[in-house]
């Protein structure tokens, strides 16, 4: 194991970081040098010393092996979560230690849950930081990491192939030096269109900023109260609905559209199944609110129906509309869409579309296997014959989901959370959702749980952001090292 290749690199991340808290300074000194200035300031110089001193010290560029690569990973995440609350443990208000932790993790992770009862009583600087750490967590410090490698360093390879989903390469491969460059062209590329839309549409441009940080990372969190409910346009919730949908699909399939300048690559399986859940969940959800749910109108109740299944499904987790509020039915396919999620090669979290695809799939040929024994059925996407190797993997992953799953539900129950918030808050956390259901709903947060349930949801979090087998790699490595 090589020290100096890890410490370097999670250098590398840190200075991220660190780059995003000076942004946020400047924020800070724009407008009027709020009350965030001085934490932000002590963080960054906090994050850049940490983040440079590993250069002093190691001139040469040293080489790694598999297992720095998987504790890079780890540990740029951790070290990111850790130097990222220093802002919220300085700034005070509710933010004490373990509520900052929670609202640093679940920004990194993507998931979008907060402690807070009143988001809008924190300065611009410090809501920009909080967005902030889901832009950069949204690709995983890893990837931004890889952007700064040499395209030829054996270590930009092999995280290259550690950090991406091997799903999320399936049909869409790039050299490993384009990879990366390819996920961030995309992804900054849908930051800059939707905060133009999104300012167009009438938010301001920091507003606009914020809330496009936050859909392309298909995070949520957001500068108001009452989330996009409080914008009260049908323009920003069809902005927003479009851009969640396309930040939940495989970032290669629309490279390709827009290299190829055609709609063809949309047509593969994956994502047409893909919209086909979307479609069938927010039809469902959209009757349930019209006979159930007291809507008067088809039009809003679909409209609210369609956001809401994309932001859930998308694990954006924004709220346009009171979900606690809605029928039992509705609440039951948000749970589905939480677990289920969008596409690999994406910013998404819970167990994918392409595992659930592949599943159904292979179900679907057990039983033509057993219908008709003599034949030849092989589980395919597209034309692609998937091995059976990988099909046990897609297997496994989600029997070890849905085992992580049910024993954080049993913590958390232990915590004396009560039975509804410790379900849909356990998916929501692995999932990287965000909202649950009732007090965790779109229009609530997690202020009141126990402390010790919030550090299970944040182990949660980052379990479901990492997908589960680097940690458990990680804990094996130090398990062997200690025998």
């Amino acid at each position: 194991m090589n020290v100096k290749a890890i410490s370097t690199n999670i250098g590398k991340a840190l200075i991220i970081n660190a780059l995003f808290m000076f942004i946020s300074i400047l924020v800070s000194v724009t407008n009027g040098f709020d009350s965030a200035f001085t934490p932000l300031v002590i963080s960054f110089i906090a994050t850049i010393i940490t983040g440079v001193f590993p250069f002093i010290f190691v001139k040469d560029k040293p080489s790694t092996s598999l297992q720095s690569g998987f504790l890079t990973i780890v540990l740029s995440w951790l070290l990111s979560f850790i130097f990222g609350m220093l802002p919220y443990v300085l700034w005070g208000g509710e933010f004490t230690l373990v509520n900052a932790w929670f609202e640093s993790v679940s920004g990194y992770t993507t998931t979008g849950s907060t402690i807070l009862t009143n988001i809008e009583a924190l300065p611009k600087s410090l809501l920009f930081w909080r967005s902030s750490t889901h832009f950069i967590g949204g690709l995983g410090v890893i990837v931004f990491l890889l952007m700064i490698l040499p395209d030829a360093s054996p270590f930009k390879l092999k995280l290259t192939h550690l950090e991406l989903s091997s799903l999320s390469k399936e049909g869409y491969r790039f050299k490993s030096g384009k990879t990366a460059r390819v996920m961030v062209t995309i992804y900054i590329g849908l930051t800059i269109a939707e905060t133009l839309c999104l300012w167009a549409a009438g938010m301001s441009l920091f507003d606009a900023v914020n809330h496009a940080f936050s859909t392309v990372a298909t995070g949520g969190f957001s500068t108001k109260n009452s989330s996009i409910m409080h914008y009260d346009s049908e323009a920003i919730d069809i902005i927003i609905t479009i851009f969640m949908t396309l930040s939940a699909m495989h970032f290669g399939v629309i490279f390709t559209v827009f290299a190829k300048r055609s709609l063809k690559p949309l047509n593969n399986p994956v994502t047409r199944y893909y919209i086909g859940v979307i479609a069938i969940c927010s039809l469902l959800i959209g009757f349930s609110l019209k006979f159930q749910g007291g809507y008067a109108s088809w039009g809003r109740s679909f409209l609210d129906s369609t956001f809401q299944t994309v932001s859930f499904l998308t694990t954006t987790g924004f709220g346009q509309a009171d979900t606690a509020s809605w029928p039992l039915l509705a609440n039951a396919i948000l749970i589905f869409a939480s677990i289920h999620c969008g596409c690999s090669g994406s910013t998404t979290g819970g167990i994918k579309a392409d595992r659930m695809y592949i599943s159904f799939k292979a179900i679907w040929g057990d039983f033509q296997k057993r219908l008709h024994p003599s034949s030849l059925f092989r589980t395919k996407v597209g034309s692609k014959a998937i091995t059976e190797d990988k099909i046990s993997s897609v297997f496994l992953y989600i029997v070890l989901y849905i085992f992580i799953l049910f024993l954080s539900f049993v913590l958390v129950l232990i915590c004396g959370v009560n039975i509804s918030d410790a379900f849909s808050g356990t998916v929501a956390s692995l999932g990287n959702v965000g909202p649950g259901l009732g007090t965790l709903g779109t229009m609530g947060n997690y202020a009141s749980l126990p402390s010790a349930a919030k550090i299970i949801f944040t182990l949660d979090m980052f379990l479901g952001r990492v997908e589960i087998f680097p940690i458990l790699i990680v804990f094996s490595m130090i398990g062997n090292r200690q025998k």
